[in-house]
């Protein structure tokens, strides 16, 4: 397969080149349309209580969701300033699609106390179209802002989650700004050469454009998060630069090996490729695990980057062999050094090499002192708890953030926070409403066109904090058999626990059972992939833990210009077990390539970890750094679930690129010995008809294994 591919490449490069040119300029054309269709409904779980309760009420109650004004900065009494207000009112009244708009000045706890402040709910009509609303919604806001006020801002509703889309265009614009000329300049550092350099860009952007058309083409048939821009592109940066940066010195180290380009990109494609091929199988593989969770929005994520990490694959695979034949003449070949020979340079690879050596002749000492090291970061992941959140993950220049902390500097805690609904039916008992209403300090309530009573619970605190989510918990206790189901932002929150509590343990069996076939298909051991498994469990662990500890528990969150928030966001754990285990997955590819190599030449067990490390150690920490640089780009924007997902990212490919592969590995190869390649004699056959092999007529398993 592979052979075909690159004989593919190889003879039509110009055809191949012009094919993935239309596919950038589709696109970063039609491609960058799926800004305008992101949605904020990451919570939703179809099937809940909680979804179904949303779903009747959008059917049966005249109003729909809501916005909120907040005017302030100066004397709400002041006579210029109410005119202007109630003028407002009366306008937001007549504006097609709005259903509801009290007088502040009439209406209890619409002014604050200290004077200095009042807030203007605006409730939307029930049905309309995403059209119809998104036009009530944008006459609304612009009413409001041209009151003349020194502070005048709208948000919540389906406002936030427009606001949250511009932000997420924003935040990859300038991650794109930023990290792309700092991996230019490494590049450059790294391969000495523009040419060479320039080829794993040229990978990165095709695989970005590849992102914008994989989730606009998604999002045509489902629901596509704000989170799924900055987490397609920032992988897909990563893994497009990775695998080109494997393929291009792999490329240098062939033609220091033969003069034929053609023949030098076959070769490349046949060794390299191969770990390619298999690193983009893996790390889909991990992401099929979200495919299992009921949600839409883990659903998508799942289907979305899986649809990148494919795209990267392909690129590398094709457009990057093609660009190899056409302009690879002018590539250096990699220069051999003072002691090298000529599998390798073993100059560069001489730190690497003696890492390995160290962790082989001393197993037991690497793994004493690093894994309860590892596990002692991981402990705060122990106490994770997650959230839906509010704006104030958003940085507090923007418009949501503002309306946040204006609230909550003049008016009390709760104020503004979304309710938890609570519909009770026709047959209900004639006390059940009071019980309902008993449960929370403030409440109000109003019969629906069909009989049922809605009736909304005002919690203490955020709309998705532990008094929100108890709340939720004594409603359900309480009801008894009655007819009664309920909804809101807390109510999800619960739902949406309960759903991975209920599906995380066969997402995870999915994965493992996937990556252990794929990494023996690729190594030929039973017994690596187990080892590899355990490995990455403990760094993304100890990612995860770091993670806790900084946003939830607020340890340094401040150097990040974030803050802590008592939870992370609902999005962030699941997203950064899926990628982190896939990257994990692919450093571990890099270096087990070169192992496996030496092992089938040489039958040394040990010479094939030292070897292998020295002749991958410098590709995995470059792609490494780079990914850590692309990353870390994205970290730049300030919003909240993003910088979560950044960090746990970052500090999971640095562990594992570095304790986990430079050390822990050949530490746990030294203790396994000759029996980490070893098989059962049934299924070392079956490797050797279906296994993908870079070389089919040298392999071969040495004696006594």
């Amino acid at each position: 397969m592979l052979a075909t591919i690159s004989r593919a490449a190889t003879r039509r490069p110009i055809t191949v080149i012009l094919v993935w040119l239309l596919m950038l300029l589709i696109g970063f054309g039609l491609g960058t349309g799926v800004f305008g269709r992101l949605v904020d409904s990451v919570p939703d779980v179809p099937g809940t209580e909680s979804d179904r309760l949303a779903a009747r009420l959008d059917r049966v109650d005249p109003t729909g969701e809501s916005i909120t004004a907040v005017i302030a900065g100066t004397s709400v009494s002041d006579p210029g300033l109410r005119a202007q207000v109630e003028r407002a009112v009366a306008d937001l009244r007549t504006v097609s699609g709005i259903a509801e708009v009290p007088d502040p000045y009439t209406t209890r706890g619409l002014t604050s106390e200290d004077g200095r402040a009042l807030v203007i709910p605006v409730t939307l009509k029930g049905g309309l179209s995403s059209e119809d609303e998104e036009r009530a919604v944008d006459a609304a806001a612009d009413r409001v802002k041209r009151v003349d006020a020194p502070e005048a801002h709208v948000s919540g509703g389906p406002l936030l989650g427009q606001q949250m889309g511009e932000r997420a265009q924003e935040d990859v614009q300038r991650a794109e700004l930023i990290s792309l000329p700092v991996v230019l300049a490494l590049l450059l550092v790294v391969f000495g050469g523009l040419r060479a350099a320039a080829l794993p860009l040229v990978i990165a952007i095709s695989g970005v454009a590849g992102a914008f058309l994989a989730l606009f083409a998604f999002s045509r048939v489902t629901d596509i998060s704000v989170y799924a821009i900055q987490i397609t592109t920032m992988l897909g940066l990563g893994l497009a630069i990775d695998y080109a940066l494997l393929m291009v010195v792999r490329f240098r180290e062939e033609r220091r090996r033969t003069d034929d380009v053609v023949e030098a990109v076959h070769r490349t494609v046949a060794g390299a490729g191969r770990t390619v091929l298999f690193s983009g199988l893996t790390v889909a593989v991990s992401l099929t695990g979200l495919l299992v969770f009921p949600s839409p929005f883990l659903r998508s994520m799942g289907l979305a980057v899986a649809a990148v990490v494919v795209v990267d694959m392909l690129a590398a695979l094709t457009l990057l062999p093609a660009l190899l034949t056409r302009f690879g003449a002018r590539i250096a070949p990699a220069r051999v050094n003072a002691g090298g020979n000529g599998d390798g340079p073993a100059v560069e690879g001489r730190l690497f090499a003696r890492l390995a050596r160290f962790a082989t002749r001393r197993p037991v000492v690497v793994l004493v002192a690093l894994v309860p090291a590892l596990i002692v970061l991981a402990l705060p992941a122990v106490g994770m708890r997650i959230g839906i959140g509010d704006a104030k993950q958003l940085p507090a220049s923007t418009e949501a953030r503002r309306l946040y902390d204006t609230l909550g500097a003049h008016f009390p805690p709760g104020t503004g926070v979304s309710p938890v609904s609570v519909v009770v039916g026709p047959g209900a008992g004639s006390g059940t409403v009071d019980r309902v209403r008993a449960l929370t300090a403030t409440s109000d309530a109003r019969v629906l066109p069909d009989g049922g009573t809605l009736v909304s619970l005002r919690p203490s605190g955020s709309a998705d904090g532990a008094a929100a989510t108890d709340l939720v918990e004594r409603v359900r206790q309480v009801r008894g058999e009655e007819p009664v189901e309920v909804t809101g932002v807390a109510a999800r929150l619960v739902d949406f626990r309960a759903m991975l509590a209920d599906r995380a343990p066969w997402a995870a069996v999915t994965v493992l059972v996937g990556i252990l076939v794929l990494l023996f298909a690729f190594t030929g051991s039973v017994l690596i992939p187990l080892r590899t498994i355990a490995t990455t469990l403990l760094s993304l662990g100890a990612a995860l833990g770091a993670v806790a500890w900084v946003f939830q528990d607020g340890h340094l969150a401040g150097a990040l210009g974030a803050e802590g928030l008592g939870s992370l966001s609902l999005t962030a754990p699941p997203l950064i077990i899926a990628i982190a285990f896939g990257l994990a997955m692919d450093y571990e590819l890099f270096i087990l390539a070169r192992m496996r190599e030496t092992w089938l030449r040489t039958g040394d067990h040990r010479e094939a970890v030292v070897t292998g490390l020295r002749r991958s150690g410098r590709v995995v920490s470059c792609a490494a750094l780079l990914l850590a640089v692309v990353f870390g780009a994205f970290m730049t924007g300030g919003f909240s679930p993003i910088l979560q997902i950044g960090l746990g990212l970052t500090l999971a490919v640095l562990i594992d690129a570095t304790v986990v592969r430079m050390l822990l590995v050949p530490a746990t190869m030294a203790l396994l010995g000759r029996w980490a390649w070893w098989a059962p004699s049934s299924l070392r056959r079956a490797h050797d008809r279906l296994g993908v092999s870079e070389a089919p007529a040298e392999r071969r398993w040495p004696a006594g294994v």
